[in-house]
């Protein structure tokens, strides 16, 4: 009787030691969730960042006087001014995530930590089982080698499925 009380004290004490010794209080789910709002934040900003870029070469475009007989590098002044509002509306663009990152970072400080842990989990996940690009072709396309699509646990398994079905066809050469 009493070997019994103790094995079932036991037991519970080891059960009860293992739940309290988790590794993230994040779930996958909610991990790929933030993941998810992170990349729309990020492409938010590059949209906003991209545009006030262009906008703001726009404005100091605008107050140069060009004299349309001069040339600018051997072309037409018009053709480098145009050219110069579309690379800083790329720089813009560019730069846009590191605002994103900071917006994600400072909406979400409470579980940064639990997502940085999840985060290095997820991509020696990636890393484990992303295939082998030397055997693309065109019919047999990479599957999202860096997982950047993925969104939920669902597109997980997709991907790893398609992982399979690209490993199947490039040992079977179809």
């Amino acid at each position: 009787m009493l070997s019994v009380g103790i094995r079932q004290s036991l037991r519970g004490a080891r059960g009860l030691r293992l739940q309290s010794t988790a590794t993230s209080g994040l779930t996958w789910s909610e991990f790929l969730q933030l993941r998810k709002s992170q990349r729309r934040i990020n492409f938010t900003t590059s949209i906003v960042t991209g545009f006030l870029g262009s906008t703001f070469a726009w404005g100091y475009v605008s107050t140069l006087s060009i004299d349309p007989t001069e040339m600018i590098f051997g072309m037409d002044p018009f053709t480098v001014y145009i050219g110069g509002v579309m690379v800083a509306g790329g720089i813009g663009y560019a730069v846009g995530p590191l605002f994103g990152d900071a917006i994600f970072k400072f909406a979400n400080r409470k579980v940064l930590p639990d997502y940085a842990t999840r985060q290095r989990q997820f991509l020696k996940r990636i890393i484990k089982n992303r295939v082998d690009a030397a055997r693309q072709s065109m019919s047999n396309p990479v599957p999202d080698y860096y997982g950047e699509k993925i969104g939920s646990l669902a597109d997980y398994r997709q991907w790893l499925r398609d992982c399979n079905t690209y490993r199947r066809k490039a040992r079977e050469f179809l």
